[in-house]
């Protein structure tokens, strides 16, 4: 059974850990914010990129583009994939990267020649882990996304694309929704479905049509670079604020515990400082009456 002295040095111990567990969710609290408030500057941007793709197919529905399925959208597109995984660079937030690294996963098995394009160290680890070759890793990029770093990697993966390399392009990186609830999940980036671009029953039909110059495969082809660094960059912000809130649930989580733990060693170290004071009380009391037998022999 342990001391009370070490249970008092366990104590001050978790104590020193709460420390430790409440500055990390006070940290990634304040880069959630700020990573948040950058992505709401530039979204706009991006939402209008998409509305003029929207808006060119509802004036030209026969666009050809290889960025784009051929309008027999069922007949599928063999080849070799591509996948950027969006991880964290380190853990300490519960399954965020897990989740990701599980849908990864599921993706290289069912495609055994796709090729990985990385985000995260603790990614890059994994994959070095298990034997799976990665293509190319970017190095602190998921700790510091900004749209520099974006473009680079749209640069890559479209590049790759366009020379052949590459068929499909996935992303797999973890979605914010609701504002607090996180979910891992892929998406296609290249190509399209011309269905994502259609239009609804609530928009107006385009009367008067446009004129593009120098056609409408160029100006589509120009678009396609900045929507492409755009979503990346919404991913890697999306995967950013996502991990900074596994990671102020599970720093919550530890403080709780760490409460908990307080608690349970409190009410040991108490007990056993009453049990040691009432055996000092009873050892006293116990002397004392031994003197004052003995003291009674000496008088008789």
């Amino acid at each position: 059974m342990a001391s009370a002295k070490e249970i008092k040095n366990r104590i001050n111990s978790v104590k020193n850990t709460q420390k430790i567990t409440n500055a990390m969710y006070m940290i990634a609290s304040t880069k959630m914010r700020k990573a948040k408030g950058e992505l709401d500057q530039t979204r706009p941007y991006f939402n209008a990129l998409q509305g003029e793709i929207k808006r060119i197919f509802r004036t030209a529905g026969d666009v050809d583009s290889k960025y784009f399925y051929p309008s027999d959208e069922h007949k599928g597109l063999d080849g070799t994939y591509g996948c950027l995984v969006i991880t964290a660079d380190k853990g300490l937030a519960g399954a965020y990267n897990q989740n990701v690294l599980k849908e990864a996963y599921r993706l290289y098995t069912e495609h055994p020649d796709l090729k990985l394009f990385v985000v995260g160290e603790y990614g890059r680890q994994f994959f070095l882990k298990h034997n799976i070759p990665i293509e190319r890793s970017f190095l602190y990029t998921a700790q510091n996304p900004t749209m520099q770093r974006a473009r680079e990697i749209g640069d890559i993966l479209l590049e790759s694309f366009n020379d052949g390399k590459l068929d499909k392009i996935f992303i797999v990186y973890t979605d914010l929704v609701g504002g607090m609830e996180a979910e891992a999940k892929s998406t296609r980036l290249l190509p399209f479905h011309r269905k994502q671009f259609a239009s609804s029953a609530n928009e107006k039909t385009v009367s008067v049509p446009f004129e593009f110059l120098p056609s409408i495969s160029m100006v589509l082809d120009n678009i396609m670079e900045s929507y492409l660094s755009g979503y990346i960059y919404s991913a890697l912000i999306d995967s950013f604020c996502s991990e900074q809130t596994a990671r102020m649930a599970a720093m919550n989580s530890a403080n709780q515990n760490a409460e908990k733990i307080l608690e349970e060693l409190s009410v040991q170290y108490h007990l056993m400082r009453q049990a040691a004071i009432t055996q000092e009380i009873t050892e006293v009391s116990s002397g004392a009456k031994a003197q004052k037998k003995k003291k009674k022999k000496e008088v008789i």
